[in-house]
């Protein structure tokens, strides 16, 4: 028997797939208020979870970049200086 595409996107028919997932939310729905777990603490915390990567992704940029401006203090002055040396050879 084909498949019509939204059974092979679902996995399954529509309405058993509402069913299950009516159960699992059900059942994690109950886990979550036994562990007294709301719905706000879970959006509070991913947010904070979210902001720390954020903030310390932006951190390593600025320590990168400070690397490179610091290498550049000393890799550009050179490199102009053997640039210079090799255009009076020629």
């Amino acid at each position: 028997m084909a498949e019509n595409p939204v059974s092979r996107f679902l996995g399954g028919s529509p309405l058993r797939v509402a069913l299950q997932l009516l159960f699992l939310c059900l059942v994690v729905g109950v886990i979550l208020s036994a562990l007294n777990i709301n719905p706000w603490d879970l959006y509070h915390g991913l947010r904070g979870f979210v902001r720390n990567i954020f903030s310390m992704g932006f951190g390593a940029v600025e320590r990168f970049g400070s690397y490179i401006v610091l290498g550049a203090v000393v890799v550009l002055p050179v490199w102009l200086v053997l640039r210079i040396l090799n255009a009076t050879r020629r």
